[in-house]
Formats: C-alpha cells, sequence, structure tokens
C-alpha cells in the first residue's frame, strides 16, 4: 500500500520530528548530539533556512523549521543521510538509524507556532536531572531564547517568536516567553489550551518572513552567472578542466539547487559530462565559493534579490 504524499508548501513552517528505530538510541553520547547539529548548522546555511528551536533527546528529536521556500524532504535527507553514515562509521553497523521517514507538520496559525515553540522547549522536562529547569539543558534552543547561554553555532533564529509576541525588547520578551512556557507545561497541549494560551499574549503578528522562491528556470541562472562571470554558457557549462570553468560550474550547480528546487539528478540534464555524486561535490564547492569569496557572494546575493517576497 503506497503511503501518504507528504503535505508542503512553500509559505509554511513545520514540525518536523525524527526517531530512532527501535532497538537503537538515536544519540548515543553528547558527541553524536554535537554532530547532528553540526549538520543542521551547515544545511540551515547550504540552503538558506531558518531554524526557530530544537530539542534532541536520545530516542527522537524536534525542530520548529522554517524553509524558506526549500523543499523540507531534500533538508532533511541531506542532514540524516549524513548522520546515518556518520553514526554506522562510529558503531561499526549497517542498516537504518531512523524510525522510517521523519514526520512533518505544517504549523498554519500564529497558535500552532507559539504552541510548539513551547512544546519543543519543555521536552527536557521528561529528563530527571532537568525537570524544573529545562532552560539548562545543553541540547535545546530554549537556554538561547532565555539569554541562559550562548548560541554559539549561530543556528537559532528567535526574530519569528519574538514577533508572535509583538515586542523587540529582550528583557521583557524573556519574561514572557519564560512565562508562556511554564503555563503550556502545566496546562497541557489541546487545540482548545493553545488558543487561550495565544490569548493571553495578546499579540499581533508581525513576523516579517521573507520566503525565498524556489521556482528560476535552470536556463536563466546559467544565462545571469555566465553574464557576470563573463564566459560562454553554451559550451563552458560541459567543460571540467580550467579552474575558472569548474567555478562557474559550482556556481550554476549551486544556485540551481537552491534556487530551483532541483534534485542533483535533475541538474546534471543541465550541467553535462557529470555524475550525480560529482554534482553533489560541484554544490558544496559552490556554497563554499559564496561562504568564502566575496566576488561570488555579491553574484550570488544579487541573483537572490530578485527573487525575495
Amino acid at each position: 500500500m503506497p503511503r501518504k504524499a507528504r503535505l508542503k508548501s512553500e509559505q509554511s513552517v513545520y514540525h518536523i520530528i525524527c526517531r530512532s528505530v527501535s532497538e537503537y538510541l538515536l544519540f548515543r553520547d553528547e558527541n553524536d548530539k554535537d554532530y547532528y547539529l553540526s549538520l543542521l548548522k551547515r544545511y540551515k546555511e547550504k540552503y538558506m533556512c531558518k531554524i526557530y528551536a530544537y530539542c534532541l533527546m536520545d530516542n527522537h528529536l524536534h525542530i520548529h523549521f522554517d524553509p524558506s521556500g526549500f523543499d523540507i524532504s531534500k533538508f532533511m535527507h541531506c542532514i540524516n543521510v549524513a548522520y546515518v553514515r556518520y553514526y554506522n562509521k562510529k558503531y561499526q553497523r549497517h542498516g537504518p538509524v531512523f524510525q522510517e521517514r521523519f514526520e512533518s507538520r505544517i504549523l498554519d496559525t500564529d497558535e500552532y507556532n507559539l504552541t510548539l515553540s513551547a512544546y519543543i522547549h519543555n521536552n527536557a522536562k521528561d529528563i530527571p536531572d532537568y525537570s524544573g529547569r529545562e532552560e539548562e539543558y545543553p541540547y535545546s534552543s530554549y537556554g538561547i531564547y532565555l539569554g541562559v547561554k550562548k548560541d554559539v553555532l549561530g543556528l537559532v533564529d528567535l526574530s519569528f517568536v519574538m514577533a508572535l509576541f509583538n515586542t523587540q525588547n529582550k528583557h521583557r520578551f524573556i519574561q514572557r516567553y519564560r512565562d508562556f512556557v511554564s503555563h503550556h507545561r502545566d496546562m497541557g497541549t489541546s487545540a482548545k489550551k493553545c488558543k487561550e494560551l495565544s490569548k493571553a499574549i495578546e499579540n499581533e503578528y508581525r513576523s516579517g518572513r521573507k520566503i525565498i522562491h524556489r521556482d528560476w528556470h535552470p536556463s536563466k541562472i546559467i544565462s545571469y552567472i555566465s553574464d557576470k562571470l563573463l564566459v560562454n554558457k553554451t559550451g563552458s557549462i560541459m567543460l571540467k578542466t580550467k579552474k575558472r570553468l569548474i567555478e562557474y560550474r559550482a556556481m550554476c550547480v549551486y544556485a540551481m539547487r537552491v534556487l530551483c528546487g532541483l534534485g542533483f539528478r535533475d541538474i546534471c540534464e543541465y550541467v553535462y559530462n557529470i555524475t550525480i555524486s560529482a554534482c553533489s561535490s560541484l554544490c558544496d564547492r559552490g556554497y563554499d565559493l559564496i561562504k568564502d569569496d566575496r566576488k561570488y557572494k555579491e553574484i550570488f546575493d544579487a541573483l537572490l534579490d530578485a527573487k525575495l517576497a
């Protein structure tokens, strides 16, 4: 029987849940959790997404995730495949680590987003050492929200939830958010109670979210970048020898991945003379070029500006 299609929307924010297979812990030690967070950091920056909250437990995890128009299946596939590779190598095992595919739930109201944020940050209450002081749990973003720990990785975007509380005053937000999360822990998660909690906030929605439209046609990406780098788009996209052309191809592959919503197999149809594995490596190189080289960053930023809503 075919599995149910995943509900997706480029405008949506999501609650993502991943669980381990029953006979294993998803995270056996702190290094495992650190590695997973490093993957979240890399891929949320690479694909220009946002993390609003997270909590890593031993056998499952929660993420309050804004793909900013990127495909959540592609995003989670990258992270979970990388983590399974790491996990199986470290523990000398084979086979799946995650229980089936990840779960995703669309958050379509302010109330749902607020309640989900509190729910994730209350997860640590089930850990005996952190019950009643959930903000001290090191693998939750709650401490970042309350200012009791630094966001060393630069992983969490607080602006979305702060806007739902209709305040830019950090001290006032911390107090109200702490009260909100504590109140939520005591009340539960029913739909009726969600609405009661959100009314207590008396918020006016001003999130200011920006969605990156990922619907460029690949030919336009190639044409734009070839014009900026002064290369012949007809032949150069097929060549893979000279450094300048390798960087051009890498830039095109990365831009197509981020702005066209394409998988690597689809991108190969436009780049030619390349394997899926090599296409993935070119994407990584393109991302590194944009991070490390001002010229490429300016080209990509100019391309991106035309796609923000």
